[in-house]
């Protein structure tokens, strides 16, 4: 549902905006921090609403998930988000099997996925910690700020990155752009998990102060 939702208003978005890139990428933001917000607070008491790869691998080094069960999620992940792309090509008419051909490459798009996926888990972790309700709404408004103060567009999870070279739309991104993209994702997470380890050290849990 996150790819299809992601994919989906991308398609819709480009095709109304009439030319204008800001209101498509505005067209395509408030459908997918609307999505995040839905899926996390509906998924997280099932499964800890794990769509993302990189803060995956954050919550296994934190041992707060057994690496088994941490590999079945990132497996899971990718396979999902293939299928919610897929689905959004169906539901427009296009052929489901596509290879985008949208360039994303260079040193300021990898500083801004390195950055946004910093953000993102540090969000994750640092709302987990004072006030855990919350993170549906911070996770949702911080991907929505992302998409525009990041030169990325913030994609911030190698599994959205792996099926968005799987769609030549609007969101899409080209596969030899992927890998560097993904280094820069998982790079930011574990930058967000040594910072957060040390800025939140000395806060307790559900310390609203």
């Amino acid at each position: 549902m996150l790819l299809a939702t992601v994919v989906g208003s991308g398609i819709m978005a480009e095709a109304l905006a009439g030319g204008n890139l800001a209101v498509a990428l505005l067209g395509n933001t408030l459908p997918t921090g609307a999505i995040l917000v839905v899926l996390i607070g509906m998924l997280g008491p099932v499964s800890g609403a794990h769509f993302n790869p990189a803060v995956t691998l954050v919550f296994a080094l934190r041992r707060d998930l057994p690496a088994g069960e941490a590999a079945l999620y990132v497996l899971t992940q990718v396979a999902g988000a293939i299928a919610g792309v897929w689905l959004a090509h169906l539901m427009f008419d296009l052929p489901i099997v596509q290879f985008a051909q949208r360039v994303r490459f260079g040193p300021g798009q990898w500083v801004a996925e390195a950055t946004a996926t910093f953000g993102l888990v540090l969000t994750i972790l640092a709302t987990l910690k004072a006030r855990p309700a919350a993170v549906p709404m911070a996770v949702g408004l911080y991907i929505v700020a992302a998409y525009w103060f990041t030169a990325s567009t913030s994609f911030a999870n190698p599994a959205v990155t792996v099926a968005r070279a799987l769609s030549d739309t609007f969101a899409g991104i080209r596969p030899a752009d992927m890998p560097a993209f993904i280094l820069a994702q998982l790079s930011g997470a574990l930058l967000a998990l040594w910072f957060a380890a040390w800025l939140l050290r000395t806060i307790a849990p559900e310390d609203r102060s």
